[in-house]
């Protein structure tokens, strides 16, 4: 939408027709009172564009929406940086498990001493070429979450996943989060979206069999505890207060938990 108006405006510079400007050479307005009115409409436009939904609608929103849906991956992307500081070492060998993995795991791929590989939970066949030769590396692996996963006990010392689980009933989650914590040995970290934020698309709910759903944080922590996870209090104060200090604040529920033991 942003980007029609900028066009436009180009239209109507080039054609000598812009609202603000002398409409004639031998106009008698003062040329002061033509630079401020054309300083005004620039101004007028640019705020528009920057109240608006589209690519200028403010960072949170460019970053934490994929057409229109909202997505915890993009966030996920945007907090690496949060996460290194907490997380220090653990960060050297990383599982990221949800959408779009291959943008993550390129991301981190490009931190210095880091490791990093990605679970897809559903087809790459129009993945670009970057995502297809991870594919074909093994440094990403597409694979039903629902199932154990192909990996042995503590392959990774941090697990992160996000966009993944929201897809999954109670009776899948009770497979599905031991199996993520049993392949890390540091810790996991969990990326979810708020109740209310809709990321359903259509061709998501074919390949997932259902729409997401979103939970409060009151339903995450009491289903931690009933699967014995244990949030990891040390992570959760390096986390924030890496995050007051860069000034950034989660668009998504962020948890962070503990290994099996």
């Amino acid at each position: 939408m942003a980007r029609r108006q900028v066009n436009s405006t180009r239209r109507f510079v080039d054609s000598g027709s812009f609202p603000f400007a002398p409409l004639h050479p031998k106009s008698h307005s003062s040329p002061l009172l033509s630079v401020v009115l054309v300083l005004l409409g620039a101004i007028l436009l640019i705020g528009y564009a920057y109240s608006g939904s589209g690519v200028f609608g403010g960072d949170k929103e460019a970053v934490s929406r994929v057409e229109g849906d909202f997505s915890c991956t993009l966030e996920l992307q945007r907090a690496i940086p949060i996460l290194k500081k907490a997380y220090g070492d653990s960060m050297r060998k990383v599982l990221h498990v949800g959408p779009d993995t291959c943008s993550v795991v390129s991301k981190l791929l490009k931190e210095e001493e880091t490791e990093a590989w990605g679970v897809e939970p559903y087809d790459v066949e129009d993945a670009d070429g970057n995502c297809r030769h991870l594919v074909h590396k093994g440094i990403v692996r597409v694979a039903d979450i629902k199932f154990p996963l192909p990996y042995r006990a503590k392959s990774f010392s941090l697990v992160i996943v996000s966009d993944a689980l929201e897809y999954l009933s109670p009776k899948y989650l009770n497979k599905t989060l031991p199996e993520l914590a049993r392949v890390s040995s540091d810790g996991l970290v969990i990326f979810t979206g708020y109740p209310g934020q809709q990321r359903a698309k259509v061709a998501e709910l074919s390949k997932f069999g259902r729409p997401a759903k979103m939970r409060s944080s009151s339903w995450w922590i009491r289903y931690f505890v009933q699967t014995s996870l244990e949030e990891n209090e040390a992570a959760i104060k390096k986390f924030e207060q890496a995050a007051t200090k860069k000034s950034y604040k989660p668009s998504c529920q962020v948890f962070h938990l503990n290994s099996y033991h």
